[in-house]
C-alpha cells in the first residue's frame, strides 16, 4: 500500500489533532489516500456541514480516524440467559477468570464484571490499557488482523506471524509489532516498514517451526504476557454460557424482537453469533434459518448452536440472493423458500467493515470499498420477497459509510412503498447521519453507533456503564415494517 503522506489531509485543524493525540497511542487508521478522501467527503457532506458546521464535522472525522485504530475500553460478553440467570453466570465467570489470572501469576486478581444497565443479557469487563510496557530488542511482526486480535486479549497464533529474529527459540521473550500497511513478507528476519508495538510475549515455537515446515504451523506462536491492553482470555471459559460479541451486534437481536414460535431468517449468518442470540431470545421455540455462502462457515454456525444448547437453528450453505423460490407451493425444508415464508428477517449485510475496532490499517482500494451497495440491494430485494406482510426486517452493517447505511434506507423506502421505518428498542446509539436526504424524524428512527462522538470520554474516569454505549465499534441498524 502506498505510504500515506502527512500532507494528504489538507485543512487539518491543529487544535483537533492535538486533542486527538492526547487520547491516542497509535497512529490514525492507515488507509489508501483515495479512501481517506472518500470518507472525508462522507463525514463533511453538505447536510452534516449545515447541521454542525465545518469545524465540528472535521473534528468528528479526525476523531473517527484515530479511534478506529484503538480498541474499545471494555470487553462485551453476551450471556446465555436461556440456560441460567445472569447473576449466576456473572458469579461463575468471575470465579473462572480469577483462576485464569492466578495461574498467569498476575498480582491483582480482582476483576470487575458489570451488568449493562439496559441490556439484560450483557456483561461488561473493563480493559486495562494502554499500559506502560517496555519494548525489547527481539521482535516478532504479525499481520494487522492478528495485531488487532492481540489488542482485544488474544495470544499470537502461528499463522499470523510474518517475521521474527533469525535465531528465535521457544521460551524467548519478544516484542510483538503489527504491520500497518501489509508490506512485511512472510519469513523476514527484520522489518523496517510502518509497524506499531502491541506488547510483549513468550515465544512458544522456534522460528524454524513457524517458517521452515511443509505443513502450515498451527497453535499459539507467542503467548502474550505483557500486552499493551490487558483483557481476559475467554478461550475455553464457560463456552455454553458466555459468548464474546460486540455490543451493537447484541443490540441487533433485541431490535429484531423475535418471539417464541416464529420463523425467522438470518440471511448472512456466519459465524452465527446473531443467529444464536435470536434463537435464545425466542427461548429456543420456533425456527431460525441461517444462510451463508461458505460451507465451513455453516459448520461454525452449527457448532456455535450446539455449544449454546440451541435446537431451533437450521443452517444451510446457500446464496441468499437466490433464496426465493418461484414455486409458492414448494414444501422443501431448506432453501430456496416460497415468498412470504418468514415472520422476521435479519439482513446483517456484507459490508466494507470500516467500523471495526481496533483496525490499524486497510489496504483496500476505493473500488473495493464501493463494491458492496449493489450486493446489499440484491439481498434486500430477496429479503422483501421472503418476508410476510406485517413482518419485520432489520438491516445492519459494521461500517460507517453513507452509501451502505442511510443511503440504502432512503433507497429502500423509495423502492418499496410498503415499508415504514420503526422505532428501535433498545436505542442506545446515535441517530442516523445527515447526507442521504432523510428527514430528521427518519434519522431519529435509525441507530448509528458512532465512537467518534464520545472519543473524548473513552479513556477517562467516566464509569464504564456510562461510557459503554458510546465506546463501541462503528455500526448501523435500521428496522422496517412491511405493511
Amino acid at each position: 500500500m502506498p505510504k500515506q503522506e502527512e500532507g494528504s489531509m489538507p485543512e487539518q485543524n491543529t487544535e483537533v489533532l492535538l486533542e486527538a493525540a492526547e487520547m491516542s497511542i497509535f497512529p490514525r487508521i492507515s488507509l489508501k489516500p483515495e479512501v481517506t478522501e472518500y470518507l472525508k467527503s462522507v463525514f463533511l457532506n453538505k447536510e452534516v456541514l449545515a447541521a454542525v458546521g465545518h469545524q465540528e464535522a472535521d473534528c468528528r472525522f479526525q476523531k473517527l480516524l484515530t479511534c478506529l485504530s484503538h480498541p474499545p475500553s471494555y470487553t462485551c460478553v453476551r450471556i446465555s440467559t436461556h440456560l441460567a440467570p445472569l447473576e449466576e453466570i456473572r458469579h461463575k465467570l468471575g470465579e473462572e477468570l480469577k483462576k485464569q489470572m492466578c495461574s498467569s501469576s498476575a498480582q491483582d486478581v480482582s476483576i470487575q464484571i458489570l451488568p449493562h444497565p439496559r441490556i439484560t443479557d450483557v456483561l461488561l469487563l473493563p480493559v486495562d490499557g494502554p499500559r506502560a510496557v517496555e519494548q525489547l530488542s527481539s521482535e516478532v511482526v504479525v499481520g494487522a488482523q492478528c495485531g488487532s486480535a492481540v489488542l482485544r486479549g488474544a495470544h499470537v497464533f502461528a499463522p499470523g506471524i510474518l517475521a521474527s529474529s533469525k535465531y528465535m527459540k521457544a521460551g524467548d521473550v519478544v516484542s510483538v509489532f503489527s504491520d500497518l500497511e501489509g508490506r512485511c513478507t512472510r519469513g523476514m528476519t527484520s522489518f523496517q516498514g510502518k509497524k506499531v508495538f502491541v506488547g510483549n510475549g513468550v515465544a512458544e515455537m522456534d522460528r524454524s517451526s513457524i517458517f521452515c515446515t511443509d505443513e502450515p504451523a498451527r497453535g499459539v506462536g507467542v503467548r502474550m504476557v505483557e500486552p499493551l491492553y490487558r483483557s481476559p482470555s475467554f478461550d475455553g471459559v464457560l463456552p455454553s454460557l458466555a459468548f464474546l460479541q460486540n455490543l451493537p451486534s447484541v443490540v441487533v437481536g433485541h431490535v429484531l424482537g423475535p418471539r417464541p414460535g416464529e420463523r425467522i431468517l438470518d440471511m448472512c449468518a456466519a459465524p452465527g453469533g446473531k443467529t444464536c442470540h435470536i434463537a435464545a431470545l425466542m427461548k429456543d421455540q420456533g425456527e431460525v434459518v441461517a444462510l451463508d455462502r461458505i460451507r465451513n462457515k455453516i459448520d461454525r454456525i452449527r457448532q456455535n448452536a450446539q455449544m449454546l444448547h440451541l435446537h431451533s437453528v437450521k443452517a444451510y450453505c446457500f446464496n441468499s440472493t437466490q433464496a426465493v423460490s418461484g414455486d409458492s407451493a414448494q414444501e422443501n425444508e431448506g432453501p430456496p423458500f416460497p415468498p412470504e415464508s418468514f415472520d422476521r428477517v435479519l439482513l446483517d449485510a456484507p459490508c466494507s467493515g470500516l467500523g471495526q475496532r481496533p483496525n490499524m490499517g486497510s489496504t483496500w482500494s476505493l473500488k473495493e470499498i464501493c463494491s458492496y451497495p449493489p450486493l446489499q440491494r440484491k439481498l434486500f430485494h430477496a429479503a422483501m420477497r421472503l418476508l410476510k406482510k406485517g413482518g419485520v426486517l432489520v438491516y445492519s452493517t459494521c461500517t460507517v459509510t453513507l452509501a451502505e447505511n442511510e443511503e440504502q434506507v432512503a433507497w429502500a423506502l423509495e423502492t418499496f412503498p410498503c415499508l415504514t421505518l420503526q422505532p428501535q428498542e433498545p436505542h442506545i446509539g446515535a441517530e442516523g447521519m445527515p447526507g442521504a436526504g432523510l428527514s430528521p424524524e427518519q434519522l431519529r428512527l435509525l441507530q448509528r453507533f458512532s465512537p467518534e462522538l464520545s472519543w473524548d470520554q473513552a479513556e477517562t474516569t467516566t464509569p464504564l456503564q456510562c461510557r459503554a454505549d458510546g465506546d463501541t465499534i462503528g455500526f448501523f441498524i435500521a428496522k422496517f415494517l412491511k405493511n
